[in-house]
């Protein structure tokens, strides 16, 4: 039977959005502005990797990663957050960050705090998976609106101590996913700081951090050794899917404290899926690699630069900090995305498919999700079908 924890979930995203739509005939030529699937160029080389250790599909992978894929990913932090990790005690390779962001929950949260159910904070709009964790653990998940009033992140300070004196874990998304907001330095040491005064886990989901403009994002990592925060405080999660245009591959790591590492990697022993030794390979070689990351936030640059000619003078219109989503505000999400695809065949997410009422009130109620992952001249027609249908 499925457990009654999970009889409050809402529908996923993709599902309910093609029950919204799919009955009706689209009004023009389709167009796919809904999921964050990369269509970049990956590194050309990808495939001359995968076919050079082809024979590797015959053996079985280490299951927390290659030496020479765990030394690669601590080569890069070391790169971008100046934070040295070891591979054997602070990194485990992961089949997709998702796997991780759910099972660091399963391994690292307590059965209790304070004497009571465990809290886990989320930000709302928020990452499915996050909600999923916490459930599977028993533990409370408390949502947290992440609105422009907020600057699309949560308000931490505004958390009653009763709450955090019961709160496990954090999942914090930067750059948040949908509105592309970005947790600056002093954001990660206000929440770290919480987190040692009340004893609970920072998760830190950064799989956007490599697309930005103008300067990189800081790292939950960098702040929290800055800081000299206890090495257990902080876990955090990238991926090759966004920054190397890879999601096929479904590469990822974690990083965390050495005993957070163990827990994690005694999980995996039992109920993970490593990354065929052919796929390590490659992703040893893009995470060493930074040329096409490069180009990948030119092509990004050039996309916020186009929404902006085309949106900008919309009320309203945020221009995105970092990743590749616009977070637009209409009157009702999902009524907008309906008359934008019988109108114009161009698909949007509703923005309340990846939030949750709280008191009364959905904070993506009033908002659409478009992805700006298509070709160049594709997004710019869909960017104009879209101004003149719902903002003409």
């Amino acid at each position: 039977m499925f457990p009654e924890r999970f009889s409050n979930l809402p529908a996923y995203a993709f599902p309910r959005l093609r029950s919204l739509l799919d009955a009706h005939a689209p009004g023009g030529e389709v167009l796919h502005m809904t999921i964050g699937e990369p269509t970049h160029p990956f590194p050309d080389w990808v495939g001359d990797v995968v076919a050079e250790h082809a024979h590797e599909f015959g053996r079985y992978p280490a299951n927390e990663g290659t030496i020479e894929l765990r030394q690669a990913i601590c080569d890069w932090t070391q790169r971008r957050y100046g934070v040295t990790l070891e591979p054997e005690r602070h990194v485990m390779a992961l089949n997709g960050t998702r796997e991780g962001l759910y099972n660091a929950m399963m391994a690292l949260c307590p059965e209790e705090k304070a004497g009571g159910r465990p809290v886990v904070l989320l930000p709302n709009p928020f990452y499915q998976v996050y909600m999923v964790a916490a459930l599977s653990v028993g533990a409370e998940p408390v949502l947290l609106p992440a609105t422009p009033e907020t600057g699309h992140l949560p308000d931490f300070a505004a958390v009653p101590e009763a709450v955090l004196e019961r709160t496990a874990v954090v999942y914090l998304c930067s750059p948040s996913n949908p509105q592309g907001a970005v947790a600056s330095a002093s954001y990660w040491r206000d929440l770290i700081g919480l987190a040692e005064r009340h004893d609970f886990q920072v998760f830190a989901d950064e799989c956007y951090s490599e697309i930005y403009r103008g300067t990189p994002p800081a790292g939950a990592l960098d702040v929290a050794h800055a800081m000299g925060a206890d090495p257990e405080r902080v876990a955090i999660f990238h991926s090759l899917s966004k920054r190397s245009n890879l999601p096929g591959l479904r590469s990822g790591f974690v990083a965390a404290g050495p005993q957070s590492m163990a827990r994690i990697k005694q999980l995996r022993n039992y109920a993970g899926a490593p990354l065929p030794l052919p796929l390590q390979r490659v992703a040893e070689r893009v995470w060493a690699d930074e040329a096409h990351v490069e180009d990948n936030r030119r092509l990004y640059a050039e996309k916020y630069a186009l929404a902006d000619s085309i949106l900008g003078d919309v009320p309203g219109y945020v221009s995105p900090e970092a990743g590749f989503f616009l977070w637009l505000p209409v009157e009702d999400g999902e009524a907008a995305a309906l008359k934008l695809w019988q109108e114009t065949g161009v698909r949007v997410l509703p923005g309340a498919y990846l939030s949750r009422e709280v008191a009364g009130h959905n904070p993506g109620q009033g908002f659409i999700r478009v992805a700006l992952v298509a070709p160049k001249d594709e997004m710019a027609r869909g960017l104009g079908a879209l101004r003149d249908c719902l903002y003409a």
